[in-house]
């Protein structure tokens, strides 16, 4: 069963610059009290970026207790059996901190640029579906061959399997995406841009019923608000990010959490990140947790 409390993420860039330094953030956060930090993955870009994994791993080794999640995955870019045995080595190294996000990918022009197939979304999502089979399987059977229509193992072997439950969440938006969340993920982590506050209480309801006909029981799914924040005084300017004083932006996270959610991963963006940071750890984060 998920606990009732509520949890905090706090995302780390991925941006190379002489002022980042995503391990000190992350020492930051656990310092602070988060439950877990997350990175985006993006691989192809003009942009410097950092790999996800690696990054990661690297904030891992530097860290004991913050949990640690791919915010998510693409899974075009790794296969699901080689995935499996990431995730089981990163989870057993970390001592079980691993949150493994997976999405069915979306930057098509990423997927061209690195010579990777190009499938359309419906295809995608079927590799998604694919992908969360494989990775069940061989954490839990020996010898494991799946047929699917995207992937395929033949008798692999993965060893050791994992010591406890590594979560898988899924980064879904769609119709098909909800279903597979409810049927087989254990957390739910939507972006406010591509799941407004208006249309949440529906695709709650989807995931939620789709959990009921898999047999599974809905309050052992962890949904996860996926957010920009921005504290200042003044209105918000952009309708996709929380924005407004600590008690403004903490009343509209309690809001969220009305409507089901049960943990946020917040992303600070406008000037003074850093000092947003500790604000959002001293005077929102508790003060959600006071009012629900």
């Amino acid at each position: 069963m998920v606990s009732s409390t509520i949890i905090f993420g706090l995302n780390v860039p991925t941006d190379v610059d002489r002022e980042a330094d995503p391990v000190s953030m992350a020492q930051t956060a656990e310092g602070l009290g988060f439950d877990f930090v997350s990175l985006n993955d993006h691989v192809h870009g003009a942009d410097p970026r950092l790999e996800a994994w690696t990054t990661l791993s690297w904030i891992a080794a530097s860290t004991s207790r913050i949990r640690l999640a791919t915010r998510v995955l693409g899974v075009p870019y790794r296969h699901p059996a080689v995935v499996a045995k990431m995730a089981e080595t990163f989870n057993r190294l970390s001592e079980g901190r691993l949150i493994l996000g997976l999405g069915a990918g979306s930057a098509e022009d990423e997927f061209r640029a690195l010579g990777l197939e190009n499938r359309p979304l419906r295809d995608r999502m079927t590799g998604l579906e694919d992908a969360i089979h494989i990775i069940h399987g061989l954490w839990s059977s020996p010898n494991y061959t799946f047929d699917g229509a995207v992937y395929r193992t033949s008798a692999a072997q993965l060893e050791p399997k994992p010591d406890g439950v590594i979560p898988i969440w899924l980064g879904a938006h769609g119709k098909r995406g909800l279903c597979l969340t409810g049927q087989f993920a254990d957390g739910w982590i939507p972006s406010l841009a591509y799941a407004p506050p208006d249309q949440v209480p529906a695709m709650i309801t989807l995931v939620h019923q789709a959990a009921r006909d898999a047999g599974r029981d809905p309050r052992d799914l962890t949904c996860v608000y996926n957010l920009q924040v921005t504290i200042h005084v003044g209105r918000a300017e952009n309708e996709f990010v929380v924005a407004g004083s600590p008690a403004a932006v903490a009343d509209r996270l309690v809001e969220f959490v009305r409507l089901g959610f049960r943990g946020f991963n917040l992303i600070p963006t406008g000037p003074g990140t850093d000092d947003q940071v500790g604000v959002l750890a001293h005077d929102v984060i508790p003060a959600v947790r006071a009012a629900v």
